[in-house]
Parts: structure tokens; sequence; C-alpha cells
């Protein structure tokens, strides 16, 4: 049997696993226990697509190039900048017979597992997607290994959005469990201090679920903060947070102090979504001694997030958010169906987009 993590599909360098390697085989044809899948739409991660719009000065038709060269050239859509890549939603065409995902031919899903390891084919140019957005209309294939993640897409809401969220729904389930354990914790102890939340860059799709997440699994506080007055005003509207701060996350110092003010204490739990670099300082000085930080921006330095913290003699755990945590995918689209500003702010992105 062909590995079930995909050494088989790797080209280039030898010896790696997909999501390291530089090139991977997309050939549609599958061993017995893989999946291909006809792709419709793919999402590129936030950190990409703004890495990409930023490069080319907004012109679309040259980030749809850059897209398009990336996907022939190393058979993936794999950042070569950032890293990142994203997720795809599509139908299955054909499943091997020991295949362990469950699906079957016509199950509409979308992936739960990065597009950097996924290996993929474009085959219409990407001729319906104008690259000024995210989501990126598409026709293809893509492959799925043993131990790849998929989820069938829930027949009560549109594909677009189902995939805005569950392109992020790590993120809510990894802030839920960690507030959850923190809350335990004090209750155990006797500590009858308040469990407080801020999440960097709140009115996010990351951003807005974790707040949601943190608020169900029992944060007594919670602190939204966003770089601008129309993302202030948004967060504001949806209530899911108790306060919502104002300030830049590049800016340790007034990060810090806005997280402050908006508590009166710093954070026992800092969630970190914003897709831009240079936000580890602000976000560890941010966070109580004890406390934790974890980190879901695909922008994140987690060299200089470690060597700030200790520059600062901060007695935090850091986590990575890795994308997965059991149950993850469900979490989130509970979330989106029970909390109408968690779904007011998607539908706003989307319709912007």
């Amino acid at each position: 049997m062909t590995s079930p993590v995909g050494l088989h599909r790797v080209v280039e360098p030898a010896g790696v696993l997909p999501q390291a390697a530089w090139r991977l085989d997309p050939d549609p044809r599958i061993a017995a226990n893989e999946v291909r899948i006809r792709v419709e739409r793919l999402n590129l991660d936030a950190a990409s697509f703004r890495q990409l719009a930023e490069k080319h000065g907004g012109n679309g038709d040259k980030v749809r190039a850059e897209v398009l060269e990336i996907v022939s050239t190393r058979g993936k859509m794999q950042n070569p900048v950032t890293g990142s890549g994203g997720m795809l939603i599509g139908t299955v065409e054909e499943a091997g017979r020991r295949s362990p995902l469950g699906l079957r031919a016509g199950d509409r899903v979308a992936t739960l597992v990065s597009l950097t390891l996924t290996p993929l084919a474009i085959t219409d140019g990407l001729a319906r997607w104008d690259g000024r957005s995210e989501q990126v209309p598409c026709d293809g294939h893509a492959i799925l290994f043993a131990r790849s993640i998929a989820a069938v897409l829930p027949p009560d809401l549109h594909p677009e959005l189902s995939l805005a969220v569950l392109d992020v729904c790590g993120a809510p389930a990894l802030t839920a469990r960690v507030v959850a354990e923190q809350v335990a914790r004090r209750s155990r102890d006797g500590d009858p201090r308040p469990v407080s939340v801020a999440v960097i860059g709140g009115a996010g799709k990351s951003g807005s679920l974790s707040l949601a997440a943190a608020r169900r699994a029992g944060a007594a506080r919670t602190v939204g903060v966003v770089p601008v007055v129309a993302e202030r005003d948004a967060l504001a509207a949806a209530g899911l947070a108790d306060v919502v701060a104002l300030a830049d996350a590049r800016d340790p110092v007034g990060l810090s102090t806005a997280v402050t003010t908006a508590l009166g204490v710093p954070a026992d739990v800092t969630v970190v979504c914003v897709d831009v670099p240079g936000c580890e300082h602000g976000a560890v000085l941010a966070t109580a001694d004890g406390g934790t930080v974890i980190f879901f921006s695909m922008a994140t330095s987690f060299a200089a997030a470690a060597l700030g913290a200790e520059g600062l003699a901060a007695d935090v755990t850091m986590l990575v958010g890795n994308g997965y945590v059991p149950g993850h995918a469900a979490l989130a689209l509970d979330l989106l169906r029970s909390e109408p500003g968690v779904r007011g702010l998607f539908e706003a992105r989307l319709a912007a987009d």
C-alpha cells in the first residue's frame, strides 16, 4: 500500500513529507487509499493572499498569474514567501477501496488539511477569478491521502460560507480547549479570579469564532482588538466581545496598554489571529504571568515570539495553532449557526469580497 501520509507523491526533495516538499505529483490516478476531488473553489489563507496582493499592488491579473504559476510548478498551492496555502471545496470523483476517510463519489466536501500538502492541478486557468479575493472559483482536481481530513458540506449552509468557516475551524476549537482548561484549573484550586481572554484581530474570521468559543467555554470577560474604526464598529455591533479596543498589533506597548485597559488586568489567554508579521511581542506583553498565548497567524515568527518572551522575562505558555483539534469542524459550524454576530461578520466579509 502507498504511504498514508503521501510520501509517494513527493517529487522533490526526496525523503520529506508533502508539506515540506518543493514539488508534489498531482497525477489524477489514485492509489487504493487515496481520494480524488473535483475542485470547485480554493480558499487562500489570509497571510498568503495579503502577501500576493501587496506584492502586485492589488493587480488581480498578476495575482491570478502567480497562483497559477505556483500550482503548476509545485503541484500544490504553497506560497513560497509565507509558506502557507489554504483549503478547498469540491466533489468526490473517486475514492479508493482502502481509503479510511469514509467518503463516496458524489459527496461535496471541504478539505480540512492545508493546500500546502495537497496535490493539486488547475485546468481552467482560473478564468472565473479576478484575483481580488481569498476565495478562488476554479476547476481542477486534488488528491487526499489516508491521513488527510475532510468534512462533508452541510446542506443548510451556502458552500462559500461553509468554506470560509472551515478554513479557520482549528482556531475556535483550540481557544475553547485552552479557556476551559484555565476555568477548570481555577475552580479546582479554589481560585476565584475570572478568566479573561483577548483576541487580536477579533473582527476577522478566526477572531470572531474564537471570541464566541471563549465565551462559550467560560471566559468571564473578553476583549476583541482591531486596528481600524470600521472593524471596531462591526465587532461591537456583533456583540461577541465585552469590550472592543483599537490598537495596532505591531505596537507592543500600545497593544498591551489597550488590552490591560479594557480588561483591567493583562489577559489570561491571548489569541493572535491577525495576518501581518510583527505581532509577537505585543501579544506576550499583553498576557498575564502564567497565562497562554495562542498563535494562529501564518505570519507569526516563532523565533521572535520565543526570544521576545525570554527578553521580557514573561512566564507564559505559547501554543502554535496547528489547525486540527478533534471536533473542530462541528464546533465552528455550530458557532456560526448559533451566534448571529458570527454569522453576520462572515456574511458581510463574503459580500465585500
